[in-house]
């Protein structure tokens, strides 16, 4: 366990961008050195190493976590093709750090146990996840931390990712980042407070479909036609920038788990002319309802303040520290209004609340503010909080 003279969390932050180099957000400077520094940045940025060796000389002493985008995110503020830094000192909670090479999808569940078996413990607390976003199956995922981590142990997270490219995304841990990594980090000991909320704000339309043939994260009919041609038709002229324009036609899901009926989103990662398939970030499975769905922008913004007000629920003052994790999706719909999403977070929160984050390829967070049970969501804004 940390020890120091200061009773709570301290938290630091910095940004990059090529125009105007690198430049302070926060007020103060820790005096004491930071367990955790995130660094959330475009992947062509994060993959040149002068900007590693740069940021490990500012905090050589540091876990340095290296997450790729599709938006930064710090303050109210989103930035593409920059760094969002945010360097916090934990007065008292020890933190643990765990990582693994992912080759194909299909090892996704089997990463997620060995992050698990390596971070359970007695008084574990939390675990935040960041996953390469285009290599893992994000339902295996949470399915293996779900099998593996200590009853009762929350988790959130996302899927990094690569702006609206969908070719390359990495993570580094205290080393230069790569592609296929996953690392995950645990939170320990009864000091710190933590609370979450997802919430979307999207609207179906068009009729209510069955999947009739999948293979995991892979949705080949629906109605026992082939599903990438019926998207299609839907779609019109949009369909010629697939996958990218997927993002604004998720599928809404009605799934069944031990708490009854649950609706989950998912987003489109990849799309096969050949087999007229469709790859999603989590998984789709045969005999459930499916609806499109498209955006509603003043709902995408009430969604994010919901979100905030779930993860704030618990809560009687103002958290230390939020880490936001919303969809590409919700980006590529608000475009200019894209910071009314942040700024309505920032609402709920308060001015004296630390805010980072990213855009992503899939959210990872409970169902709600007094669940454990947690879930892979896309095109939702999920917001984890820390307080100490």
């Amino acid at each position: 366990m940390y020890k120091s003279f200061y009773k709570t969390m301290q938290v630091e932050q910095k940004k990059w961008t090529k125009e105007s180099g690198w430049m302070d957000v926060s007020p103060e400077k820790l005096t004491k050195v930071p367990q955790l520094v995130l660094v959330f940045g475009g992947t062509r940025v994060l993959k040149d190493k002068k900007n590693y060796k740069h940021l490990k000389s500012l905090y050589p002493n540091s876990n340095i976590l290296f997450c790729s985008t599709a938006g930064e995110v710090i303050g109210t503020e989103v930035m593409d093709d920059s760094m969002a830094v945010t360097a916090i000192y934990f007065a008292k909670t020890e933190l643990r750090f765990a990582e693994v090479n992912i080759h194909k999808s299909e090892e996704s569940s089997n990463c997620a146990k060995q992050l698990a078996n390596t971070l359970n413990k007695a008084d574990l607390a939390h675990v935040m996840v960041f996953s390469d976003g285009l290599l893992v199956n994000g339902s295996d995922l949470v399915k293996g931390f779900e099998d593996t981590l200590l009853k009762n142990v929350s988790v959130t997270g996302g899927l990094v990712g690569d702006g609206a490219n969908f070719k390359e995304t990495v993570v580094g841990l205290n080393n230069a980042p790569v592609s296929g990594k996953i690392v995950a980090i645990g939170f320990y000991g009864k000091e710190i407070k933590i609370g979450y909320g997802s919430l979307g704000g999207w609207d179906t339309f068009g009729p209510e479909r069955v999947i009739t043939k999948s293979d995991k994260n892979i949705l080949y009919e629906l109605d026992g036609k082939p599903a990438l041609a019926l998207y299609k038709e839907y779609l019109g002229d949009k369909a010629e920038g697939l996958p990218s324009t997927g993002l604004l036609f998720p599928l809404r899901l009605k799934l069944n788990t031990p708490d009854g009926a649950e609706e989950v989103v998912r987003t489109i990662l990849a799309v096969d002319e050949k087999a007229q398939s469709m790859t999603f970030a989590g998984n789709m499975p045969e005999g459930v309802s499916a609806s499109l769905m498209r955006a509603n922008l003043e709902r995408l913004v009430s969604g994010a303040e919901g979100a905030a007000r779930e993860s704030k629920s618990l809560f009687d003052s103002s958290p230390d520290l939020a880490i936001l994790v919303s969809c590409i999706g919700r980006k590529l719909v608000l475009k200019e209004r894209t910071e009314e999403e942040l700024e309505a977070v920032r609402d709920v929160l308060g001015k004296k609340t630390a805010i980072t984050g990213f855009y992503s390829y899939g959210e990872i967070c409970p169902i709600k503010a007094t669940a454990k049970q947690y879930q892979l969501h896309n095109q939702t804004m999920t917001v984890t909080i820390f307080k100490e």
